[in-house]
């Protein structure tokens, strides 16, 4: 008699035989076919070594290195090869570290893999490195990794440049790109070219033997990948410029930012108090890091794009071209001056009465750019449909927005909206007369040094401007027209013509007074000492830098912001200077 489970037998060993063939199979192709189950089997005896590539440089206008990279070495340790112990007197003794510290390290290095390799000693010397590399037989779990760290030529431009950072765990969880121990722009060019910068990274496969020795590439460098450098950046300052300007203000607080007023490229930007950038590279970066931004002086800050000022009587140009432009004023149109017995706004002197335009450029007559902006507001019955024209046309000039730039983290300034006035007064609460100090850039206006020098490019433009910006590029070859016509601007020029040969700028001729240029005064209110300033262009009728200069607390802008910046634009015109006591009385600051 057949047993019933007689069928059942045989399926049940022909499942045994059928996994048994899957298994062999299996194993044929790992141990056979594919050599990355190979790689993994003997991932204890293989070192994964990451090729960095360098960064980019980045050249001057020029042509000239600003930055360059320099080799720096990382001691790399996984804590599941280091099982069998390693000599921790050579360790100590080589990198001058204690046997405590030896501990907290590869504690740190447990806690982050017992299986990849992490940093266990930044940034060695290559003094320390040419000792470690005989003594690795006697340290097995440990290699050491290559890299680049940044190097500057001159101590210049550090808040334009900006510089590298270790990438935190944000960063990692966010790219793919980056792991741990990677570093990344996080501010300046470096940032805003982050991606250009960097380059792209390599791997080499090495076999090691029990010793921690390298016996040669695995399988002949076939699974090995390149690394490629990142791109050189051709930057448009001129360094000449650029450590010029440094020197003028080195005792000073404040910024001076220079355009080609043709192109839009920053010729230079300044920020004082600044730093040496060395000191964010290396070791002793995190400490400096901490002390600069400790310092009450704020050096980290970049005055030129992250500080905002009132623009005081550097805003008067603008304001005329509005004016004209929205049919408030003309030319000859005439306003009374009282000097400084006027109200509702006083005049800093006596000048005569009444002023028509060119005169009112000339002398910074306050009681001229109040009645011309009442006058704009207020020349038909919908004041507020008159004011947000008025900002409007202030916006096309860079003011109030942010500027397109391939800076990072610039800010807009500030121009204020009806919305904004409507919440402090009420909706029918403001006239012209409640915000009067607008008409000579006081009050609620504000703007960043990078827009004043912008206004004085579009005003050497006679009407446009390019985007002002630190990279060649074609990405900012582009017109941006202001809503002001051009036949508007050559009344103001001429007016920025008399304050450089007969108004507040005329006691600091370019180069002698054989380069004509045009300019205007600003003395900002503040707090403690009021800010100097002054916006300017040059030549003429042929404009090659547009200029704006801050010093902080320093008082009337013809003292000092007129100076500094009548030097800056005749180091770039003629390369020299034909009055140094001026220079040495700029850089000797009190």
């Amino acid at each position: 008699m057949i047993s019933p489970l007689s069928p059942r037998k045989y399926v049940i060993g022909a499942a045994i035989v059928l996994t048994a063939v899957l298994f062999v199979c299996r194993l044929f192709v790992i141990q056979v076919i594919d050599d990355s189950y190979i790689a993994s089997a003997k991932d204890n005896s293989l070192r994964y070594v990451t090729l960095y590539p360098s960064r980019g440089l980045i050249l001057d206008r020029k042509g000239r290195e600003i930055v360059t990279n320099a080799a720096s070495y990382d001691l790399m340790v996984t804590p599941r090869q280091t099982r069998g112990g390693f000599d921790t007197t050579v360790l100590c003794s080589i990198l001058q570290i204690d046997t405590l510290q030896v501990e907290e390290r590869m504690t740190a290095a447990k806690r982050y893999s017992w299986y990849k390799a992490s940093a266990f000693y930044k940034q060695m010397s290559s003094e320390m490195y040419a000792v470690l590399q005989e003594q690795m037989h006697k340290l097995p779990g440990f290699y050491v990794q290559a890299r680049t760290v940044r190097q500057y030529t001159r101590p210049i431009a550090p808040h334009l440049l900006g510089y590298v950072s270790e990438v935190n765990q944000n960063t990692i969880d966010s790219n793919p790109y980056y792991k741990m121990g990677d570093y990344i722009g996080v501010s300046g060019l470096e940032k805003a070219y982050e991606e250009r910068l960097r380059g792209k990274k390599g791997c080499k496969i090495f076999l090691v033997d029990v010793h921690n020795v390298i016996k040669g590439s695995f399988e002949q460098g076939r699974f090995d990948s390149i690394a490629y450098p990142g791109e050189n950046l051709t930057c448009t300052i001129d360094m000449d410029l650029q450590e010029y300007g440094e020197t003028l203000m080195q005792r000073m607080r404040g910024s001076i930012v220079a355009i080609e007023p043709a192109t839009g490229e920053i010729l230079a930007m300044v920020s004082v108090p600044m730093y040496d950038p060395n000191m964010l590279v290396g070791k002793a970066r995190s400490q400096n890091y901490q002390k600069l931004q400790e310092d009450t002086r704020k050096p980290l800050l970049n005055r030129a794009t992250n500080a905002i000022y009132p623009p005081g009587s550097t805003f008067k140009p603008l304001q005329a071209l509005v004016c004209l432009q929205e049919g408030g004023i003309t030319e000859y149109t005439p306003f009374p001056c009282s000097g400084p017995s006027s109200v509702p706004i006083k005049c800093t002197h006596h000048h005569g009465s009444p002023v028509t335009l060119l005169n009112a450029i000339e002398q910074s007559c306050n009681p001229y750019f109040w009645h011309a902006f009442r006058s704009t507001l207020e020349r038909s019955s919908s004041f507020k449909d008159n004011y947000n024209t008025w900002r409007e046309d202030v916006l096309s000039f860079g003011y109030g927005t942010r500027l397109e730039t391939d800076i990072p983290g610039i800010l807009m300034g500030n121009i204020p909206t009806e919305a904004f006035f409507d919440r402090i007064y009420g909706p029918t609460g403001w006239r012209a007369m409640t915000i009067r100090s607008l008409s000579i850039g006081q009050g609620e206006i504000s703007a960043t040094p990078l827009q004043m020098a912008n206004l004085a490019a579009i005003i050497a433009n006679r009407g446009f401007y390019y985007p002002p910006h630190i990279v060649r590029t074609e990405e900012y070859n582009h017109r941006i027209e202001s809503h002001v016509r051009a036949a508007h601007f050559n009344t103001v020029v001429e007016g920025l013509y008399r304050v450089t040969t007969a108004g507040t700028g005329r006691h600091y001729p370019v180069a002698g007074g054989a380069i004509t240029w045009c300019g205007k005064t600003g003395t900002a209110q503040n707090a403690g000492n009021d800010h100097a300033l002054f916006i300017a262009f040059a030549p003429k009728d042929n404009p090659q830098i547009a200029i704006s200069v801050v010093v902080e607390n320093a008082g009337f802008g013809a003292t000092w912001a007129v100076p500094i910046a009548s030097l800056m634009i005749e180091k770039y015109l003629t390369g020299n200077i034909s009055n140094p006591a001026l220079e040495r009385k700029m850089i000797e600051f009190k």
